[in-house]
Parts: structure tokens; C-alpha cells; sequence
């Protein structure tokens, strides 16, 4: 197979960079290499060394590139961290000719993205959620349809242009051209969610290194997209300090036996803890590793809630909470999610996936492979953005440009 027909996903995360390189199946995506990193460079999931993340990214593409017998060039890439907003916004035209066609309802996409946004932001994503002809609601696709007037809701999700120009830029350094760059969160809810639960409303909460990233979707449309500054990280650092170990020995501990309800450890259960400067190794209850994961697990629950709640979605999501990200993995953390949210919770893994399946069938791969179906799918047009470094700012430059001559 030709390298140009492969489609490969970069997940830059805070803790690790992955890539998955697959191509398209009749049924989603075969997966046929990946390479994984320690991600050195970003902190909540901005880029704050660039040199340390183009060595990373490096380093899991030729891992990639060598279980996959080929040599990747270009890739779909992840943007998540706190810079990350997202907002709804409106739409209106007049249908010209009495029938939408594709130009009204790219005109009208265009209305409901004429926002006045700051200079040092980029819209990333406008994703339709309903249109609305000659007052008719809840329409998915308006074309061909009759009308007179064309209407739009949209979810807009917007970040920060100097965040994305540094992931692009660092690709660039690793020697890679930037297809797209897709919002993380929705790369996850692409690869774990179901159609049923998109349509009678589902929360994603994917547990990253450096953020916990929120996605609700209802009647098969996004509703809102939010991000919550604590993650699996955090949890290690608790860790550290709480058992007086190293970060590295934090982390390896948090994996094996963390548990996100104190009640489902036994008493009995001890694990062995490496002390620092060279002392001897400990042994401790595991019930004192509990105590310390569950209250941090507990406040990120209890945030993600608040946004949901905030939000308004909290009743439109009858299909529960699914959880993804490495963190989701804990022992209990689904339990101590149904007992914060007081809903149905599980799991999510990566769904419609062929090839070297049993690799990636994790929640911590869930990004990447969700990236990679992104690229595969041929109709997710509307839900890409198209960046290179050298015309970030000039699109930027280009739209305001557009509206002092609106003005004047």
C-alpha cells in the first residue's frame, strides 16, 4: 500500500504522545502501527517546550513508522488544554431560488460564525447542531429541502492561535505536515461512543494527563464542550507527596494499584512503596493509597458536574456518563462516578477498530484512534479545521480586515 493512502493520528498529551497509523475499512479503520512516548514538553496540555516535544513526537512516530513498514508524512493532531471555549451562536438567511442548496448552507454556516472574537483566538470547529426551515426545527440536513428562510444553531469551539501554531510547529520540526487539527475531546467521542447514546444524550469525560475534557451530545448533535484544569497528574503528585516517593514510582503505583473508592480495597491488601535518596522500600496499606485517590477522583468528578450543570445539559444526557482517558482505568472510578454524577456510568473503549485491535483497545489510546477515524471519514468535513503555521495569523488578519470594510 501506497504511504499517501495510510491515515495516522498524533495525540500530543500531556503525559504521553501517541500515533496510530490505519487505514480506512469498510466498517472504520484498520490499525496497522503504533508508537508511544513520555510527552516532556507540554503542561496541561499547551506546549511549553518545543524542543522536548518535537524529540517525543519523534520518538513515537519511528515506532510507529516501524511497526507499520512505512513512513508517515502527514498527520491528524490533537488540541486540548484550558485555552480551549466553547459557545453556541445562531444563523439566518433568505433562501435564494425557493430550494437550499449547498452555497445557503454554507452561507448561513457562515452567519452564525460572524462573531466578534479576540485577535489571539481561532474559531476551531462550527458544528451544526440543528437548522431550523421556515420555522420547522430539529432538521439534520436542509439540502434540496424548499424554504424561503434557512436558519442554523451551531456549537463553536475556540482556542487560543498561539497554542495551535506551537503544535503545528512542532510537527513541522519532527518533519510532518499538519492535515488537520481536530479538538480532543470530540476525537474521543468519535472513536468510544455509540449512536444511541448520541441521540438520547450522553456526557464524555476524558480523564488526560493535564485537563479533564467534557463533551455533551443530545439528538445526535454536540451540545457543549468544556475543560476542567485537573487531571491524572494531579492524582500522581497527591501520590508522591501523600507516600513520600518518587514521581516515576507515583505514577507506576497509581496504575497498578490505585483505586478511586477506599471502600472496595480490603484491609488486609499492603503494597511495597520505594522511599527516596535511597532508603529502603516501605510497606504500606493499600487502604492509604485509597484515601488518597479517591478525594482528588471525587473533586474532578465534582467539577466536571458543576460544568454540566452550569451548562444545562445535565437533562438532556439520559445515556449517562462515559469515561475515557487513562485515568478512567482505576479500580472504582466508574462506581465513584455513578455515586458524584448520580447517573449511569462506564467505561469507554475504542469502537469499530480492525487490524492490531487488542493494542489499542484501551480508553488511553481513545484520542489517538479517534483522531485516526476522523481522518478516515470522508463526510467529517464540518468537524476538521485546516491550519498551517504560515496563514494562522494571516486568516486572522484576513477577518478583520473583512469587518473594518463591513463598518466603514
Amino acid at each position: 500500500m501506497a504511504d499517501s493512502e495510510l491515515v495516522v493520528g498524533l495525540d500530543i498529551g500531556t503525559t504521553k504522545i501517541c500515533a496510530v497509523v490505519g487505514e480506512a475499512a469498510s466498517d472504520g479503520v484498520d490499525v496497522i502501527g503504533i508508537g508511544t512516548s513520555q510527552s516532556t514538553g507540554l503542561r496541561k496540555g499547551v506546549v511549553v517546550n518545543i524542543d522536548q516535544t518535537v524529540q517525543s513526537i519523534k520518538k513515537a512516530l519511528s515506532e510507529a513508522e516501524l511497526m507499520a513498514g512505512c513512513e508517515i508524512r502527514s498527520v491528524y493532531a490533537g488540541i486540548a488544554g484550558s485555552h480551549i471555549r466553547g459557545f453556541n451562536s445562531h444563523g439566518v438567511i433568505a433562501v435564494k431560488g425557493g430550494e437550499i442548496s449547498a452555497k445557503d448552507v454554507e452561507r448561513v454556516l457562515e452567519a452564525a460564525k460572524a462573531i466578534a472574537i479576540p485577535l489571539d483566538r481561532e474559531v476551531f470547529h462550527t458544528l451544526p447542531q440543528e437548522y431550523i426551515v421556515d420555522e420547522q426545527r430539529g432538521i439534520l440536513d436542509p439540502l434540496g429541502m424548499a424554504a424561503v428562510r434557512l436558519e442554523v444553531k451551531v456549537h463553536i469551539v475556540t482556542g487560543a492561535v498561539t497554542s495551535a501554531q506551537n503544535i503545528v510547529r512542532s510537527c513541522h520540526r519532527a518533519g510532518l505536515d499538519v492535515a488537520d487539527i481536530v479538538l480532543e475531546p470530540l476525537a474521543s467521542a468519535r472513536a468510544v461512543l455509540t449512536d444511541e447514546e448520541r441521540e438520547i444524550g450522553v456526557a464524555l469525560v476524558d480523564i488526560g494527563g493535564g485537563t479533564t475534557d467534557v463533551a455533551v451530545f443530545s439528538s445526535n448533535s454536540i451540545k457543549y464542550t468544556g475543560v476542567v484544569a485537573l487531571g491524572g497528574q494531579n492524582l500522581t503528585n497527591d501520590i508522591a507527596y501523600g507516600l513520600r516517593t518518587p514521581m516515576s514510582s507515583a505514577e507506576k503505583i497509581k496504575i497498578k494499584y490505585g483505586c478511586a473508592l477506599a471502600d472496595m480495597v480490603r484491609h488486609d491488601e499492603h503494597i511495597e512503596v520505594p522511599s527516596v535518596a535511597g532508603r529502603e522500600p516501605r510497606a504500606l496499606s493499600r487502604q492509604v493509597l485509597a484515601e488518597i485517590c479517591e478525594p482528588r477522583m471525587e473533586e474532578i468528578f465534582s467539577l466536571v458536574d458543576q460544568e454540566i450543570i452550569r451548562s444545562g445539559s445535565k437533562n438532556c444526557i439520559g445515556g449517562g456518563i462515559v469515561l475515557t482517558g487513562g485515568s478512567s482505568l482505576m479500580e472504582g472510578a466508574a462506581e465513584l462516578a455513578e455515586q458524584v454524577f448520580n447517573l449511569p456510568c462506564r467505561v469507554g473503549y475504542p469502537r469499530n477498530i480492525g487490524g492490531l485491535r487488542d493494542v489499542v483497545n484501551s480508553p488511553k489510546f481513545a484520542t489517538a484512534v479517534g483522531l485516526l477515524c476522523f481522518g478516515s471519514d470522508k463526510e467529517s468535513d464540518n468537524h476538521k479545521i485546516r491550519i498551517r503555521e504560515k496563514n494562522l495569523f494571516d486568516s486572522v488578519l484576513s477577518s478583520m480586515k473583512r469587518w473594518v470594510k463591513d463598518i466603514f
